[in-house]
């Protein structure tokens, strides 16, 4: 089996296990499979952007995010910048010795509003590709960075102060930043 295969597989095996976690509410506990089949989730309404960040913002910073990010990535951060609030856009940064990411979610008011604000993202970072099944319309920007809409907001995973390896196995910035928004937008249960 090729490397490229083998991080690729640990990727997606890592994918799988984050979005079982997140489903249901905790990590694996190695006690065995639960008997207990998930509730379905509740239809969601898009709620638009208001004084506070949303709870599904709030969430990328959260200890939750923290721990989901680094199941998946084999590593943990060293530290995690103080979120900030400002023009609605919630922010925050992980920190690993070699580099960082920035997890931002701007939150809009209209599908009209979150289209114009995508759009807009993708002229001012371009666009080399879209990724089907991620959010509502996702695409990966020129430099590896990944964009995705949910509703009425918009998360960016900005990976442009990445080492070339980070994780275990180590994986490039923008295989980092795929992997970190799969594992946001799979713990996202409302808008």
């Amino acid at each position: 089996m090729t490397r490229r295969r083998a991080v690729g597989m640990a990727v997606l095996a890592a994918v799988a296990a984050l979005l079982t976690a997140c489903s249901s509410g905790s990590g694996p506990s190695g006690s065995g499979p639960s008997q207990e089949v998930p509730a379905p989730l509740a239809p969601t309404t898009a709620e638009p952007a208001g004084a506070n960040p949303s709870a599904s913002s709030v969430l990328v910073c959260s200890d939750e995010a923290r721990e989901d990010i680094t199941e998946a990535l084999g590593v943990a951060p060293t530290a995690i910048d103080p979120p900030t609030w400002a023009d609605h856009v919630y922010s925050c940064r992980y920190r690993y010795p070699a580099g960082s990411f920035t997890l931002s979610v701007k939150e809009l008011s209209s599908v009209a509003e979150t289209t114009a604000y995508m759009d807009a993202l993708a002229q001012r970072l371009g666009s080399t590709r879209t990724e089907d099944g991620l959010g509502e319309g996702a695409f990966v920007t020129t430099n590896g960075s990944v964009v995705v809409r949910k509703d009425f907001k918009v998360l960016l995973v900005d990976d442009t102060d990445l080492p070339p390896g980070l994780g275990s196995p180590p994986i490039t910035p923008p295989q980092t930043a795929l992997l970190v928004a799969r594992t946001i937008i799979g713990c996202w249960t409302g808008a």
